[in-house]
């Protein structure tokens, strides 16, 4: 098969870097790109070898922070072939704020062109067609109408069944679905079309009621993915394949400067070291060396210069 990873899902404008004690006086920001799909996609490219494509499957408008977005991806060897222009629409937009210890999200995605991504069902199937790895996450699914949720879950079925490995991240936002039930639904039905799911014991908790992680792993096991990695903060991760279980503690890290995308990069790591060949165990102990360089880092994305020393 191709050697292509396709990731697919919503990329805004991150506004970071606000200061509590400047904001009221107009403090100084930082405008990047960024979002979850993006930034695993990232960490991917990052660790994969040049024989890898690494393709982002979405929608973005013909404004110029469109265009931006686009150019940031295209520069950093992450395709945009597959990104549909929707003229009347933009990318979302949100501001990360510090308080209180910990960071603040608020966000303005109500036209997002990400929302669209899946409206041309012939579109998404050719972004989709011969890539060895397809990646999306409960964030694509929540932005979606059900109707394009569902040509999703058809084009993702499709794929599996045609051999790829379909790697998913349930990563479950209360404030994007319009019910608890809905989300549970939609992540459900994810599971049953996914090869590798990499949940978060504390999401998974809150809207599923698993006592810990062995029960996340085998509820998903049971929808029929092949392999779990659950993700559980300072704690270790737990693997679940046909060859039994495993528990690989994270590195210790001394200070936290920003954990904004650490489960993306640990995903990113993991999909890519996989694809390399390595098994799951040697994929987690990687996945939590790029997760421990991303907390230790501000905003969501280590430049590659980093990552690769």
């Amino acid at each position: 098969m191709p050697k292509r990873l396709v990731s697919i899902g919503e990329a805004m404008i991150e506004m970071s870097g606000g200061d509590p004690d400047g904001e009221s006086a107009g403090g100084r920001w930082h405008m990047g790109f960024a979002g979850d799909t993006l930034n695993a996609a990232w960490y991917a490219r990052a660790a994969l070898a040049e024989n890898w494509t690494v393709d982002y499957v979405s929608a973005l408008g013909n404004d110029r922070y469109s265009a931006a977005m686009r150019a940031f991806m295209d520069d950093n060897g992450i395709g945009t072939g597959a990104i549909r222009t929707i003229p009347d629409r933009r990318p979302g937009l949100y501001f990360i704020h510090q308080a209180d210890g910990d960071r603040h999200f608020t966000y303005w995605r109500d036209m997002s062109a990400a929302r669209c991504l899946a409206d041309d069902p012939a579109a998404l199937a050719k972004a989709i067609d011969g890539a060895a790895i397809v990646y999306f996450s409960g964030i694509t699914l929540a932005i979606l109408t059900a109707t394009a949720r569902r040509t999703l879950f058809d084009a993702l079925k499709t794929a599996r069944a045609a051999g790829a490995t379909v790697a998913f991240d349930p990563n479950i936002r209360a404030a994007l679905w319009p019910s608890e039930d809905a989300a549970r639904e939609a992540v459900s039905e994810a599971g049953r079309a996914a090869t590798i799911v990499l949940p978060t014991f504390d999401d998974e908790a809150r809207f599923f009621g698993d006592t810990d992680p062995h029960a996340t792993a085998a509820r998903y096991r049971a929808l029929g993915a092949d392999e779990v990695v659950v993700k559980n903060g300072r704690a270790p991760a737990l693997l679940s394949t046909p060859a039994g279980q495993a528990e690989i503690a994270p590195e210790p890290v001394s200070a936290v400067l920003d954990a904004t995308g650490a489960g993306d990069s640990f995903n990113g790591a993991y999909l890519a070291a996989r694809a390399e060949g390595a098994d799951s165990e040697a994929a987690a102990r990687s996945a939590h060396a790029t997760a421990a360089r991303c907390i230790a880092h501000r905003g969501a994305l280590v430049p590659f210069d980093v990552l690769r020393r």
